[in-house]
């Protein structure tokens, strides 16, 4: 894994821009840790840093090569998981390789089938690939959008980069928000809009498309999508491929040069990772996996079964180590750690996010660095297999707003008249919202409520999950730690899609297709465990301590956020028995701790990246 830039230019001789690239590179330090490379030509330059996975010597970046008289230079993030496939493909089509990298196979097969190279990827990706005969980009990004990619224009300068601070590097972009800004950053929060980069003429290019920029245009598509059609698989062979496609996909993802585990939280997404992972261990001889797990001091004592986190997972965690034969490490982080990861994890991210939950990932992953390079997690399966509980419910299946921003409407009193009168942000969501249901692939003759249920897992799919993915990058990639996550195989995706919902909750239980394909892979009671999120802190005196730095924060007159906050209404609210209170609007996405986590972390943005809101 990596961190990539680059800069093109027809009026700018970038051969003598090096110093402007190397600013860029230097804010990519933390993805890769290893060593940096910077190309450049009359045009463009690339910048790369690396995190070494596979082949240390032979996969140095930028990377040049030449065939049949034409050049081409990449710059890469990711990995390609049929790299051997592929690798046999090319050279049975005559070409030859001087290294191992997956780098100069992804290279490679740009040179022999161009943008079409895209369609024979298995992997996670962003990359750029300039073409010296024809003076052209060629940009692209994995299908689910596991790895970031943003790119500006700037008069004559089209820059691009893996995270937004890179881009910010660079002299000629200033961050600026302006009314959409606002409508992400106080309407949606966390889960921002695809392709939307928050800042000012940033644009994200979306999962599965890519972009060709020449001198003369710039053109961008989609290579891949959903695609809706009637499932044609009975019960049992649906339950067969499910497991095949799932344990194939881990045991591509195993692959590396460096130290590979696994994130076991003892539910059945992590659980049939880590079984997998355990038994190809055993079957290569490569001695015990290791496993790790997150919790906080004094969560035995503070924490109370509720609807979105039925139990604990410590006794989960072990009951599957135990049963894998897996080297487990338990994670603990206090109050003060939680606080202190708050900038830590908005710097990561380049905008304010899940607060807490960013906050202890990027500790957790700082802890497993320490014993790995390589991590698989359990990321999609929610969303593949309908794991939530909005896929349940009926007020969330009837609603006309994300189900996980139904909170808005009762957020909207502790933001200022001043902001609400520069951009309704009830419209904006909505407008969002219906943006996202157009683009469903609707399949014909379905009844009403499966169509539902397919805009639903449309909906998390291209909205929520992407969420989830930036938040895993960012947080891992920010201590230097490559996280992979098997279930975002498309293949498997694709082959989901269109299993239908009564097979899903097959035994009338959520995610019960998958826990069959399990079956026998992993004990009974692990099986039928109810889903369980991605654990917070239930100590008391984080929520103490957040409510404590939000009043400093609105005592500070020179404090940006307060011409977006009620101030008057935050003080009020902070001063209830907020231990006491029950506030289910705040929802899936934030609960009052993370209210206030969330207001200290837009303060530290706005004077850090020293926002301009236009």
């Amino acid at each position: 894994m990596c961190g990539i830039a680059g800069w093109i230019d027809w009026q700018v001789d970038i051969s003598k821009q090096q110093a402007v690239l190397q600013d860029m590179a230097q804010t990519l330090i933390p993805r890769g840790p290893d060593s940096e490379g910077i190309w450049t030509s009359t045009h463009a330059g690339f910048a790369h840093r690396r995190l070494i996975v596979i082949d240390p010597e032979g996969g140095v970046q930028p990377m040049t090569r030449t065939h049949a008289g034409e050049t081409y230079t990449i710059v890469y993030n990711g990995e390609l998981y049929n790299t051997d496939d592929l690798r046999k493909e090319l050279i049975a089509r005559g070409h030859r390789f001087q290294t191992t990298s997956d780098t100069e196979v992804l290279l490679v097969s740009y040179i022999e089938w161009g943008p079409e190279c895209l369609k024979y990827l298995n992997g996670i990706y962003a990359f750029a690939i300039w073409a010296h005969h024809t003076k052209s980009v060629f940009l692209a990004r994995d299908r689910l959008g596991v790895k970031p990619l943003f790119y500006t224009q700037q008069g004559t300068s089209f820059i691009f980069a893996s995270e937004i601070k890179a881009l910010l590097a660079h002299p000629a972009i200033k961050p600026e928000i302006t009314q959409e800004g606002l409508g992400e950053i106080f309407g949606l929060g966390p889960a921002r809009t695809p392709g939307i980069g928050v800042f000012h003429n940033i644009f994200e290019l979306l999962p599965a498309s890519c972009l060709l920029y020449t001198r003369y245009n710039m053109k961008i598509k989609s290579y891949w999508a959903l695609e809706s059609h009637e499932h044609p698989d009975d019960l049992e062979t649906t339950i067969a491929t499910i497991r095949h496609l799932l344990g194939d996909s881990i045991k591509r993802q195993l692959v590396a040069d460096v130290p590979v585990c696994t994130l076991l939280s003892g539910g059945i997404d992590s659980s049939a990772i880590s079984a997998f992972a355990a038994q190809a261990f055993k079957e290569k001889g490569y001695g015990p996996l290791h496993t790790f797990s997150i919790d906080y001091v004094d969560n035995d004592i503070h924490f109370h079964p509720n609807e979105f986190q039925p139990n604990a997972d410590a006794p989960w965690a072990k009951r599957v180590s135990e049963y894998l034969g897996t080297i487990h490490h338990n994670v603990y982080f206090d109050t003060p750690h939680l606080i202190d990861s708050l900038q830590a994890a908005l710097r990561a991210r380049d905008l304010p996010g899940m607060t807490d939950v960013d906050g202890s990932l990027y500790l957790f992953c700082g802890e497993i660095k320490k014993e790995a390079t390589v991590a698989l997690s359990g990321e999609c399966a929610d969303e593949l297999f309908g794991g939530y509980p909005w896929f349940h419910r009926e007020e969330a299946l009837t609603a006309t707003i994300f189900p996980w921003a139904r909170n808005l409407k009762e957020k909207m009193q502790f933001f200022s008249s001043d902001l609400l009168s520069q951009i309704d942000l009830e419209d904006y969501t909505k407008m969002r919202y219906q943006e996202a249901l157009d683009e469903v692939p609707h399949l014909k003759g379905e009844n009403t409520k499966d169509a539902r249920i397919r805009e639903m897992f449309y909906l998390n799919l291209t909205r929520w999950m992407p969420t989830l993915l930036d938040r895993k990058d960012r947080m891992s990639m920010a201590v230097g730690l490559e996280v992979r996550v098997p279930f975002c195989d498309h293949r498997l995706v694709e082959y989901m899609w269109n299993v239908p919902w009564s097979m899903k909750t097959y035994g009338g239980r959520e995610k019960g297709i998958l826990r069959q394909a399990l079956h026998g892979l992993l004990p009974d009671d692990v099986l039928m465990r109810r889903k369980s999120p991605y654990p917070k802190t239930h100590n008391p005196s984080y929520l103490a301590a957040v409510c404590k730095k939000t009043l400093q924060i609105l005592d500070d007159n020179t404090s940006p956020i307060l011409p977006f906050i009620n101030v008057r209404a935050v003080k009020e609210f902070a001063a209830l028995d907020l231990a006491s209170i029950h506030m289910p609007w705040f929802g899936q996405l934030m609960n009052v701790p993370q209210f206030f986590a969330y207001l200290i972390q837009l303060d530290h943005w706005m004077r850090e990246y020293k926002v301009i809101v236009k």
